[in-house]
């Protein structure tokens, strides 16, 4: 096989981690905007993501950019890539 072949895309997103109460995990909202089919105006729409924080380094209100990886639980498919911001 081709390396493009073995290769799959990874997926960042960033967002802000809402909860850190897991051992390892953290919650994280990202906020996106979409525009409405009909009227045309922009929506706000968001997701919370489980995410893997190897040694427990974030806190509420940081903001952080995530990646996806291989599910490492049933929740939890995305990895903490970079702190941006400390709370």
């Amino acid at each position: 096989m081709s390396d493009a072949a073995v290769e799959k895309s990874i997926r960042t997103v960033s967002g802000t981690v809402v909860s850190n109460k897991m051992d390892k995990t953290i919650t994280v909202q990202v906020v996106r905007q979409v525009k409405h089919p009909v009227y045309g105006k922009y929506i706000r729409r968001t997701s919370k993501l489980h995410a893997h924080d190897e040694n427990n380094q974030c806190n509420i209100g940081d903001k952080v950019t995530v990646q996806t990886s291989r599910p490492i639980s049933k929740m939890k498919s995305w990895v903490l890539q970079s702190i941006d911001e400390q709370s």
